[in-house]
């Protein structure tokens, strides 16, 4: 008897389209029993926004960069205003005051940067603050040392 030797060579069986079929079957099942528990958004409430046949100009808010130094000194926009020891400083208060008033009738917002040296004296500081409450401003906000 001779024996027959088994063929080992690679068998191509191709591409097999059935378990795909299965596959998209068992998705599309899903997708079909999770359509009925979606809730549709009957109503939205939102408004459009208008054309105004006036253009407005919408302009930045005013800034304010007000430095302290070491020595006292107050400046705004690098401009000095009062004496270092002055407490009530009414030259920077009048001209937060202006500025405020200015962007009120403009419908403007005013932001303000408080820039204090590492060495600024706290009452310094607190001085500055007092004369931005007068003025009625208050958007605020604080940096230390250089920039």
């Amino acid at each position: 008897m001779k024996s027959s030797a088994i063929s080992t060579e690679p068998v191509n069986v191709g591409f097999q389209i059935a378990p795909m079929i299965d596959v998209v079957f068992v998705i599309m099942l899903f997708f079909m029993v999770m359509a009925n528990s979606v809730k549709m958004e009957r109503h939205l409430s939102f408004g459009l926004p208008a054309h105004d046949d006036k253009e407005r100009a919408v302009l930045p808010p005013t800034e304010l960069d007000v430095v302290i130094a070491e020595d006292g000194v107050v400046m705004m926009n690098e401009e000095q205003y009062d004496a270092a020891g002055q407490k009530a400083m009414p030259l920077f208060t009048a001209a937060l005051q202006r500025i405020s008033a200015d962007a009120v009738a403009r419908g403007d917002k005013v932001l303000v940067t408080i820039r204090a040296e590492e060495q600024a004296s706290y009452e310094r500081i607190i001085d500055v603050m007092n004369a931005m409450s007068k003025a009625k401003l208050a958007n605020v906000t604080f940096t230390v040392g250089e920039e």
